[in-house]
């Protein structure tokens, strides 16, 4: 299951991992959140111990939001040692949020 990151929670769970993360920038209301939601947490369940997924309510941690310059949900972001070297925005298949986050295994 996806892991909910907060701006307290985001160092040390992503910045300091040293597995690659999968974060989900999303927000309740957002219609394609919802739509990428369960497969973000298929995701977490697929690469379960070789990567973090992990999930980031923008409504409720603007500071990382704003921080990593989310203007668009959803949008997902891969960081490999603290830094981001991925970036996916909108409803994107499974097959291709896998294949990216393969790449940084």
């Amino acid at each position: 299951m996806a892991l909910e990151i907060t701006d307290s929670s985001f160092q040390d769970t992503v910045l300091k991992s040293d597995k690659p993360v999968l974060v989900d920038f999303w927000a309740v209301w957002c219609g394609p959140c919802r739509t990428l939601g369960p497969i973000i947490e298929e995701v977490a369940s697929d690469f379960e111990g070789k990567a973090v997924v992990g999930k980031v309510d923008v409504d409720n941690n603007q500071e990382i939001s704003m921080q990593y310059g989310i203007r668009n949900i959803p949008t997902v972001l891969i960081f490999k040692n603290g830094e981001v070297v991925d970036k996916l925005v909108g409803v994107t298949p499974k097959e291709i949020i896998a294949e990216k986050l393969s790449a940084h295994l």
